[in-house]
């Protein structure tokens, strides 16, 4: 075959293909419709955004226009990458995250496996709904309860471990500073562990039940069941929802360690966001801060190409 050949089949190839998604995008005209609203917002709240980048590479003042503003390249970046500081707030965010990563994952997949397992509906359905109500409470209310839980004076876990004879006089949780990662880790872990289960649960459901029908024909206890049905059939939810974790492995906000940080613990508690607000915009540093917005999301787009890079790679699995 000549190239011309081959590149005549190429056109028609591409001709096809035009024809093709322009026969589907007609018969399904109302489905594109009613996603456009979404589109726009995606761009206009996640894209259109992106021109304020330039700030971290300006001198920012406000009272100036755009032309006016004062280019000095790459200096932000020298001096967030030289500051003993961010690397504290680094290792803050990567120690918090990862933490999060290995018990706020794993931990709602246990549940959800296991909570299918009840029998009992009305009871599933009570465990279940008073396990995912915390997901809608404010972080307000849960560094509230949880202070007040841990507090020395009539916090309810202090009493108990003196009842208890574990300790002798009340623990001050909050001002261990070994102790907030945990305390964090814990808490959202509390207030997300119904939420995040729910993906399974409904991937679970999803499973034929004729492969539990066949595994019971053949003897299998609800154990193998598990092992050798539900995990391997909700294996490519595990590993979506496992990456796009990985991809926000950085971007873990602030909000739990400001609510829950005091000044005892302020040098396990300051994380990367927390860093930015304290030290770019709560001095008037928008530029510096919008260096360490741009560090976060090159950081979190390469461990979400890495993750699913790896994961494509040996499970065929990818979100991409």
């Amino acid at each position: 075959m000549n190239i011309a050949t081959e590149k005549a089949d190429t056109r028609t190839g591409i001709k096809r293909n035009n024809k093709k998604f322009w026969k589907v995008f007609f018969n399904q005209k109302v489905l594109y419709m009613m996603s456009l609203p979404f589109v726009a917002w995606v761009f206009v709240f996640n894209y259109l955004p992106l021109w304020g980048w330039t700030m971290a590479f300006q001198n920012f003042r406000p009272a100036k226009s755009f032309i006016e503003q004062e280019w000095v390249g790459l200096d932000h970046f020298i001096a967030l990458l030289s500051d003993e500081r961010f690397y504290m707030a680094f290792r803050n965010t990567l120690a918090m995250s990862t933490l999060g990563l290995l018990v706020g994952f794993t931990i709602p997949i246990l549940f959800a496996v296991f909570l299918n397992e009840v029998r009992h509906s009305f009871f599933k359905r009570t465990v279940q709904t008073i396990t995912y109500l915390p997901h809608f409470v404010s972080w307000v209310v849960v560094a509230g309860i949880v202070s007040k839980m841990l507090s020395i004076d009539g916090g309810i876990i202090n009493d108990l471990l003196l009842r208890i004879g574990i300790i002798d006089q009340p623990f001050q949780f909050m001002a261990k500073e070994t102790w907030f990662w945990g305390i964090v880790t814990v808490s959202d872990l509390w207030k997300e562990m119904g939420w995040n289960a729910i993906i399974f649960l409904a991937a679970i459901a999803g499973l034929d039940p004729q492969l539990y029908e066949a595994a019971k024909v053949d003897g299998a206890s609800r154990m193998r069941q598990i092992w050798h049905i539900t995990l391997p059939g909700i294996r490519p939810t595990i590993l979506v929802v496992l990456i796009l974790n990985i991809g926000h492995l950085i971007n873990i906000g602030f909000e739990k360690q400001f609510l829950l940080g005091n000044s005892l613990v302020n040098d396990y508690a300051e994380v990367l966001e927390l860093y930015a607000l304290n030290y770019g915009i709560g001095l008037g540093r928008f530029s510096y801060g919008t260096a360490i917005g741009i560090f976060n999301s090159v950081i979190s787009i390469f461990l979400l190409l890495l993750a699913n890079g790896i994961f494509k790679r040996y499970s065929n699995q990818s979100v991409m």
